[in-house]
């Protein structure tokens, strides 16, 4: 390693419209959302590895002489298509996770070391890495996106494996587009051996950051789109997203002639959405814009009840935010889960921070947050807050 500590951070996501479009090989929009993971990665003189998860109470360490052995028989990563089952295997019972695990603490453990290993197969370095995420877990926010896309940027920039864009003039760099897709397919890597078959939406904004378009498989980071403030609303209630999939399909397959338009004016949306974005970056967020915006959040809301994934949670974050003037939709499988709210510029704060705590005195989680943050970044030292420093060098 050529540099003792790397700082980097990845953004979470929200779907802005086109919930389960995704698997319907329809148009949907995604969008990194403004609260990060933020990651610190030491290289140490201790001989061990050592992995700290403050948001779920977690400290592990092990004895490099100890991984080594793990190693042995593996595959070449073969273009990163598919995490090597061997190896997986290995780690479960090196680490005492069953096969039926999909605990949040478990998965972290497994990606984390299964990243690790083969990142750094021809020469395991001692390092210490220290993880804390502004994201609440489960609640389909592409936390655990942006763990992997964290520690695939820091390990594989402390393997040299990608530079360090970072300089001495900067306080917080992007790695050049063919690092930032090594990066990416790296997480997703990560995102297979927690989530199975995952899309690759979470990781890709992660990593690219702003809007991405996802359309049968293919996913499109839009450029030149603005950021937008929101209230960003977890209300907490449980879902199912495996569930809430399966019962849109069922509903698809009772009444095709009937939901398939449904899907068909949802995709409309998102491609409404993604030309208006595109024309206020290029003439400034007028208005007749977020007019346009906010009609677009009521209808893609009125959709998906229409598509059984509504929730009486979501109905009051409607309800709410409506009686001062605001529109908000779910994002995500919906059932409950997150909404979010459009907030115009020239919102008062004073609404702002009465609406927050209405939500809140409902029993829900809010912020204030925007969406269309930048994707991974590697800092300085000065870029982040204190309070987050003093979590990350808590260790």
């Amino acid at each position: 390693m050529q540099t003792s500590e790397f700082l980097v951070s990845a953004p979470g996501k929200v779907i802005l419209h086109g919930e389960h479009s995704v698997v319907h090989g329809k148009v949907a929009l995604a969008v990194s959302v403004n609260l990060r993971t933020h990651l610190r990665l030491q290289a140490t003189s201790s001989g061990d590895v050592r992995i700290n998860l403050p948001n779920i109470d977690t400290f592990l360490s092990w004895e490099i002489t100890a991984l080594q052995p793990l190693l042995a028989g593996c595959k070449e990563q073969d273009g990163l298509k598919e995490p090597d089952a061997d190896l997986l295997k290995r780690l479960r019972e090196f680490t005492g996770i069953s096969d039926d695990s999909t605990d949040t603490r478990s998965m972290a453990v497994l990606a984390f070391l299964y990243m690790y290993l083969t990142v750094f197969a021809g020469s395991l370095a001692s390092i210490t890495v220290s993880v804390w995420s502004e994201l609440p877990t489960g609640a389909g926010l592409g936390s655990s996106a942006a763990y992997n896309v964290c520690l695939s940027a820091a390990l594989l920039s402390a393997r040299g494996t990608i530079s360090s864009p970072l300089t001495p003039q900067l306080e917080s760099a992007r790695w050049r587009k063919e690092e930032l897709e090594l990066i990416n397919r790296w997480a997703f890597m990560g995102e297979k051996i927690i989530h199975g078959n995952p899309s690759g939406v979470d990781n890709a904004v992660g990593t690219w950051g702003g809007f991405l378009r996802y359309h049968a498989g293919n996913i499109t980071p839009l450029s030149w789109v603005p950021i937008l403030r929101i209230l960003l609303t977890n209300t907490k209630v449980p879902r199912s997203t495996k569930v809430l999939v399966s019962g849109v399909k069922d509903k698809i397959n009772k009444f095709p002639s009937i939901m398939n338009p449904v899907l068909e004016s949802i995709s409309a949306v998102s491609v409404t959405c993604e030309q208006t974005l595109t024309e206020m970056a290029a003439h400034g967020p007028s208005a007749d814009y977020y007019n346009i915006l906010e009609e677009l959040i009521d209808i893609n809301q009125h959709h998906l009840n229409v598509m059984g994934v509504g929730h009486s949670s979501l109905d009051t974050l409607c309800r709410v935010t409506l009686a001062r003037g605001l529109h908000s939709k779910l994002t995500g499988a919906g059932g409950g889960g997150c909404g979010i709210t459009l907030l115009r510029p020239e919102t008062d704060t004073s609404m702002i921070q009465s609406t927050i705590e209405e939500l809140k005195a409902c029993g829900f989680d809010c912020w204030e947050t925007s969406i269309g943050a930048p994707g991974v970044q590697q800092h300085s030292s000065a870029a982040l807050s204190q309070d987050i420093l003093k979590i990350l060098n808590s260790y």
